[in-house]
């Protein structure tokens, strides 16, 4: 060894091999990721693709300068060493976003193509110097390498990569926490006819010494006041107290019968994103949107729950889950009920991620670490609550529990990371719960198959089916997933089911279930790669179905599976569906709005324009005439322009 590395120091470094790798790094890693963000190969990402090219160039530039630099080899040793010693001391300092970042990768996926440039740079710069002086250099390049990565943090992913800021600037949470108390005023005392009501009191049951915090107590919805309401702190398998049987019996009584609501949770009346009987002004160069509020919100992926003039949601603030109303006219706050309990993970950040779902004058509201609340939907106090986590003896997921729960008859069905419970919709107790195994992020979905009223449920490797009144098992399908995490959609007796991932997943599938004399039989129809949606939920309309194929918009044929366009780039969006006019509605992971035509003939966008600032993964709720959306840091009320002729809903054809 020593005879080579004497001989090596009188040939000049073979530098070429690493320069071209350090520029497929640069070009591969970096340029063409940021030129095109959104481009594909081989129905790939451009900017996954990039991370690969990365890691690989970075390998490559380790096995040039070790085997073929003809570098002494006491500086091939001494550079890999320093290097690898870099990233190890770095990982116990760097912000805690980064150390779990990327399912606690992303110092590696970052660092190591940063250090292997380093290298190159080191070398092709030090060629010259004495000895002595390149290794002082390659300590100086190799600790400059590391500076970038102690110095920032990430606010989670967006598109293939992530969302990056300087590590002593503020979240919006901070911002929002540091900002004057948006507490709600006292509410009005609901009316009745010919019954005088009694003022209102504004309550803050956060200090309410009557009431324990998993306690039952009855409200009467007609007297019960403005609420900030705080659980004492909760730990995510610590179950709550039991209701009492007598008090249940009095919740029960008070619980009022109301009209349903216009958007009642998750995805609208049928978790299906599909507006009926709504028309909207297409040209938005001359009649927009028109911003009626606009106010900051707590993080958090929920979406909305709308009746009447209240909206209701989930967001984070500091070590507080909240379930909050507000009013849809003015965006006023009405009332927050908050647990002390925090989820936060670096991928998504922090808050909750499922939807309040409303169901006869309650909301019923599961959040990111487990816990169930019914809580009167006037004044937010809480009628029960229990522990899904707990009750199922779930973990909580490594990116919290996402689901929103479903509503049907008597019964709140929850999905704990694809362990199924169901509760009393106005006790709480336990009613049954479902078959164990599998786990994803997907809400419990409603459907009648074949004549048969079930919940479908997207878990794991398997797709199920089960009763409502029992949760005894109806059917299952077996297909080769990680986890479930978009809604299913029933077309007639078959139901399509998707399976996807960052690296595309495996497309979606068309199966058909119906009931025989020997029971349940599932048989596939057809399996497509021409619409793979990660997290981004899609629609059905008229044969086809509308969705995202990574960030891009597909059409696919629900004859066969045949994609028919695919166009427009709108990153990990979300979108609903104007059933009378053919059209999308689309916000991007950017926070546009755009209108993209819901017709198999191509893609056509008629319109974008914006409407939220930060990465925006919510799903937009519309009802009537009004557009909600909301992301992680802000949430914003636009009332959407009619057709100038509408005289009626089904006007303007």
């Amino acid at each position: 060894m020593n005879h080579k590395s004497d001989s090596n120091r009188g040939k000049p470094l073979r530098l070429w091999p690493g320069i071209v790798f350090a520029v497929v790094v640069v070009l591969g890693r970096y340029v063409t990721p940021s030129v095109a963000p959104d481009a594909e190969l081989f129905e790939m990402p451009l900017a996954i693709l990039g991370i690969f090219a990365g890691m690989f160039g970075a390998v490559a530039i380790v096995i040039w300068w070790m085997f073929f630099s003809r570098a002494p080899w006491s500086e091939r040793v001494a550079a890999v060493v320093l290097m690898i010693a870099a990233v190890l001391a770095m990982r116990p300092v760097v912000h805690e976003s980064i150390q779990g970042g990327m399912m606690g990768n992303m110092l590696f996926v970052y660092a190591i193509p940063v250090l292997s440039l380093a290298l190159v740079a080191w070398a092709v710069a030090t060629r010259h110097l004495s000895p002595p002086l390149r290794r002082v250099a390659l300590v100086v390049a190799i600790l400059l390498a590391c500076v970038p990565f102690l110095i920032i943090r990430t606010a989670g992913v967006i598109g293939a990569g992530a969302e990056l800021h300087w590590r002593w600037t503020p979240t919006p949470e901070d911002r929002l926490l540091a900002e004057a108390n948006d507490a709600p005023p006292p509410l009005a005392p609901a009316s009745a006819p010919d019954v005088p009501q009694p003022p209102a009191q504004p309550v803050d049951s956060a200090h309410e010494p009557s009431t324990a915090p998993n306690a039952e107590k009855p409200v009467d919805p007609s007297t019960a006041s403005a609420t900030t309401a705080r659980r004492e702190p909760a730990v995510a398998g610590e179950a709550p107290v039991a209701p009492k049987a007598a008090a249940a019996r009095t919740a029960a009584a008070a619980m009022p019968v109301e009209p349903p609501a216009e958007w009642p949770g998750f995805r609208g009346p049928h978790r299906d994103s599909v507006i009926r009987n709504v028309r909207i002004n297409t040209d938005w160069s001359t009649s927009p949107p028109v911003a009626m509020w606009r106010r900051p919100i707590g993080p958090g992926w929920s979406s909305f729950a709308v009746h009447g003039d209240l909206l209701y949601t989930q967001e984070q603030r500091g070590e507080d889950e909240m379930v909050t109303c507000y009013r849809v006219s003015t965006g006023e706050p009405v009332w927050q009920h908050r647990d002390q309990v925090r989820f936060w993970e670096s991928n998504g950040g922090a808050g909750p991620r499922g939807t309040p779902t409303l169901g006869n004058g309650r909301v019923y509201a599961f959040g990111a670490t487990g816990i169930v609340n019914a809580l009167d939907a006037r004044s937010g106090k809480v009628l029960w609550s229990r522990n899904a986590a707990t009750d199922t003896g779930v973990k909580v997921p490594d990116w919290g529990f996402a689901s929103s729960p479903l509503v049907v008859d008597d019964l709140v069905v929850i999905a704990a990371s694809g362990q199924l419970i169901a509760y009393d919709a106005r006790t709480g107790d336990q009613r049954w719960m479902g078959p164990k195994g599998g786990a994803g992020y997907s809400s419990p979905h409603l459907a009648t198959i074949d004549g048969v009223p079930q919940i479908v449920l997207l878990r794991g490797s398997r797709t199920i089916s089960v009763a409502p009144a029992d949760g005894k098992l109806l059917w299952e399908h077996a297909w080769q997933v990680g986890v479930g995490i978009v809604q299913p959609a029933v077309v007639g007796d078959d139901v399509l089911i998707v399976t996807g991932d960052a690296m595309g997943g495996l497309g979606i599938r068309r199966v058909a279930a119906s009931q025989g004399a020997a029971g349940w039989t599932v048989d596939e129809r057809w399996t497509s790669r021409g619409l793979k949606p990660y997290f981004n939920d899609f629609v059905v309309h008229d044969g086809y179905a509308y969705g995202f194929d990574g960030s891009i918009l597909s059409c696919i044929d629900l004859a066969d599976g045949t994609r028919k366009w695919k166009g427009g780039r709108y990153g990990s969006g979300q979108l609903v569906l104007l059933a009378e006019q053919n059209l999308l509605l689309v916000v991007s992971e950017e926070g546009e709005l755009a209108l993209v035509g819901a017709t198999s003939d191509g893609y056509r966008e008629l319109a974008r324009v914006p409407a939220l600032d930060g990465k925006t993964w919510n799903h937009p709720v519309l009802v009537g005439h009004v557009l909600l959306v909301r992301n992680g840091e802000e949430m914003a009320a636009f009332r959407l322009v009619p057709p100038a002729a509408e005289t009626s809903p089904d006007a303007a054809k």
